[in-house]
């Protein structure tokens, strides 16, 4: 673990293969690719989203789908994209950045969201935190580190840098405190999927359950075989269900 921040939950790890966009895909599309992680960069420097676009495009197995620098624009982008993670700074204009976040995750839910800002003011972290941002690294970290932090949040895992975690410590602790995942590899929503899977639900129910699309569901399907290694949906079922899933 890097000295500058730290992760709440079991350490990601990235199994995801390296992948560039296919031939033909436009840079507004999601890619139909599971492995490969979208990501969209909301800041208002062109120079900051420069500086975070060559870190992630120098890494494998990450796609930047596009960039923003306006609190409406992003919100509009992030519905129409739904990348996997946002890498934002919401100090976006005159929009706070509570009602940024939230609009995000209003019309994007399961999209997580790093915060990379120059404010470690406690009272923005807090309230970053607490609107539900599933990473907040100040600005002086390391291309390295944005790498690291899209990776973790995309798993669904919370990652800050550890002088915020000394101070807000509290506010993340939950997470420490739960049981660990059985499955860390797997992202937040196909950890949704794969428990609709483990109660016996067909993809066309999980999709209404969790309000995707069932090419989506299946997309996320497909992905989750492959990482837990079974080949079909009656294995899945008996790994899940041997962990406990599928009881809700």
């Amino acid at each position: 673990m890097n000295g500058s921040t730290l992760q709440w939950q079991p350490e990601y790890r990235d199994r995801r293969r390296a992948a560039n966009l296919p031939p033909g895909l436009d840079a507004g599309e999601k890619s139909g690719d599971p492995a490969v992680l979208t990501v969209l960069i909301a800041d208002i420097q062109p120079a900051v989203r420069h500086w975070v676009r060559s870190a992630l495009e120098s890494a494998d197995g990450i796609t930047v789908v596009g960039e923003t620098a306006t609190a409406n624009t992003t919100i509009a982008e992030v519905a129409r994209r739904t990348p996997d993670v946002l890498v934002i700074d919401p100090q976006l204009g005159r929009t706070s950045p509570v009602d940024v976040i939230s609009g995000v995750l209003r019309v994007a839910p399961e999209t997580g969201i790093l915060v990379l800002s120059a404010v470690d003011d406690d009272a923005v972290v807090t309230a970053a935190i607490q609107a539900g941002v599933r990473g907040y690294l100040v600005r002086d970290t390391d291309q390295a580190q944005i790498v690291r932090g899209v990776r973790v949040v995309a798993a669904g895992e919370m990652i800050v840098g550890r002088a915020i975690a000394r101070r807000f410590g509290s506010l993340v602790r939950q997470d420490s405190e739960q049981e660990p995942y059985p499955f860390p590899e797997l992202t937040a929503r196909e950890r949704d999927v794969l428990d609709g899977i483990a109660a016996g639900r067909s993809n066309a129910v999980i999709a209404a359950d969790l309000g995707l699309s069932p090419k989506t569901v299946s997309n996320r399907v497909s992905s989750i075989f492959g990482k837990l290694g079974v080949a079909d949906r009656a294995q899945a079922i008996v790994l899940a269900r041997d962990v406990g899933l599928g009881r809700g």
